[in-house]
This record gives C-alpha cells, sequence and structure tokens, in this order.
C-alpha cells in the first residue's frame, strides 16, 4: 500500500514559524515586533509573557496585574504539593532547574488547585453569563452546577479546604482597583454566585473564581490564561529549594515505612503459574 507522504515531504529539514525568529544581520522578531527595538528596555517582562502565549500585546496595566497574580500564587512554604516537589529535589541535591520543573510540572493539576483549575474557573463563570444573559437567574445557576455534584457546593472557583474566604482576594482587589480596572459582568456575576452559596452553605469565593472572572472580564479564553499560567508557582518551588539545599542532605520530611498506612486488599498469595514446575532453559547471547 502506497502512502502519500506529501504533507511530510513539504516540511522536510524545513523549520517555519508563524511567531517570531532571528534574521541573522537584520533583527530578531516577536510577532512582527523587533525584540531589541521594541520590547527590549520597552515593556515588561510580563508584556512579553503575555504576548508570546496569546499573540497580543497587552496593556501595561494588564501586565501588572499578572504580575501580582503571580506573586500571590506562589509561596515558600514546603507544605504545598509542589513545593514539596523542590524541596525534596533540594534535599536530594538536584539542580535548581530539575527541582523546579518538577515542581511545575507537579503543579499542573486540575485535582490540587493546579495550573489546569483556572481553565475550568474560566469555563465555569463564562458558561453561566451565558445562562444568565440567556434569562437565568443566579439561584438557578447554582442549582444547576450543585445538581452536577450531587447537590453538594463544589463550584470551580468556590470554597477552599483547609479555611475559608480567600487572604488573596483582597490584596488581588487592591491592586485591581490601583491599577483603574472595573468590575466587569464576569465579576460581577462571581460576586452573586458567592452571596448565594454564603447564604446557603456558607462557603465564598477562592482566588480562583475572582481570577477566572477578573480575566474573563479582559477577554482571555481559558486556554490562554493557562498558558500565560504555564510556570506560576516556579518562584515558591525554587525557594522551597534553597531552603532545603541549604540544609544536611536527606533531611526533609524523612518517612518509616509504617509511617505509610495502607487501606488497600490485604495480603493475598500469587496464582500457581502453569508451568511453575517447568525448569527454565538458559540460552547463552552470543551478539550475533
Amino acid at each position: 500500500m502506497k502512502t502519500d507522504t506529501h504533507f511530510w515531504d513539504q516540511r522536510r529539514n524545513t523549520i517555519t514559524s508563524s511567531k517570531g525568529g532571528w534574521k541573522v544581520g537584520e533583527a530578531v522578531y516577536n510577532h512582527r515586533y523587533s525584540m531589541m527595538d521594541d520590547l527590549v528596555g520597552q515593556k515588561s517582562y510580563m508584556q512579553v509573557m503575555i504576548l508570546n502565549a496569546t499573540g497580543r500585546l497587552p496593556e501595561r496595566r494588564l501586565a501588572d496585574w499578572f504580575e501580582a497574580r503571580q506573586i500571590c500564587m506562589s509561596w515558600p512554604d514546603s507544605r504545598i504539593w509542589c513545593n514539596q516537589i523542590g524541596a525534596l529535589a533540594g534535599s536530594m541535591r538536584t539542580s535548581v532547574v530539575a527541582a523546579t520543573v518538577a515542581g511545575v510540572l507537579g503543579a499542573d493539576s486540575r485535582a490540587y488547585g493546579g495550573s489546569k483549575t483556572v481553565i475550568a474557573g474560566l469555563e465555569f463563570i463564562q458558561h453561566a453569563y451565558a445562562l444568565l444573559t440567556q434569562g437565568w437567574t443566579v439561584e438557578a445557576i447554582v442549582d444547576d452546577e450543585c445538581a452536577k455534584h450531587g447537590g453538594k457546593p463544589h463550584i470551580m472557583g468556590y470554597a477552599r479546604p483547609i479555611a475559608k474566604g480567600d487572604e488573596r482576594i483582597p490584596a488581588m482587589q487592591k491592586v485591581s482597583a490601583q491599577l483603574g480596572f472595573e468590575v466587569g459582568p464576569h465579576l460581577q456575576l462571581a460576586y452573586q454566585i458567592e452571596q448565594v452559596l454564603i447564604e446557603r452553605y456558607d462557603e465564598r469565593m477562592n482566588i480562583n473564581g475572582y481570577v477566572s472572572a477578573f480575566l474573563s472580564d479582559q477577554g482571555l479564553t481559558p486556554e490562554e490564561v493557562y498558558r500565560i499560567s504555564a510556570t506560576l508557582v516556579a518562584s515558591g518551588v525554587t525557594a522551597c529549594y534553597v531552603d532545603a539545599v541549604e540544609k544536611q542532605p536527606e533531611s526533609f520530611l524523612p518517612l518509616r515505612c509504617d509511617d505509610v498506612q495502607y487501606q488497600g486488599k490485604a495480603p493475598r498469595p500469587l496464582p500457581k503459574a502453569k508451568n511453575e514446575e517447568r525448569p527454565f532453559r538458559v540460552v547463552a547471547y552470543t551478539g550475533r
């Protein structure tokens, strides 16, 4: 059977880019901007980071807002699961790059409040706002979402497993006000949903809910915010690596075997193999 390789042949030994590149003797281009003339010293790092993630150069105040959010979301606390990876790596004397990258990858999670939660957060509030424009009440939106989780208020962007409320929201609200951002329709809805949850379940919005609603009002998609958030926890992971690497090796969170609480099935014998009595025949490998 003959395979059509035209698609691959066109791209053989050729690298193409629609984002930019270095033209030797001319300039380094990034989304049609000259890196050295238009970006270096002219725009902030966060502006260029967002440009690379979305293809659009944002206004400075939005980039400054994202920078504040980066600080909010990366703490030097080794109890946080992704930071534990960095601390363990430091205790085992890996490189700081290996430690930080591993911690970032460990945070790429939806279940543990990692960077993927922002996708679900934006999807929820944007879907909820679409329902609101169709005539749904806020109460009906909450009822519909809770029904998906057995009647429990497991709404992405709301509630926390350890504490009620979120100290990061007032900090980011202050930043938003200082930068001149107004409360948009998605964020207004997020506050209304929070009020319903307070009255019914004594649960409040968390930082993901605030960020998701705010960035929805800035016209960003879930995938774009996820891309911008790729290295969100890196700073805290590095801090925990440094904390551990400056201490005695292998001293971070040591465990004994009996510290592990096994809750699986009880020990059981392996089934007897059909040819258990047949002796093995060793064949020498000659390399030919």
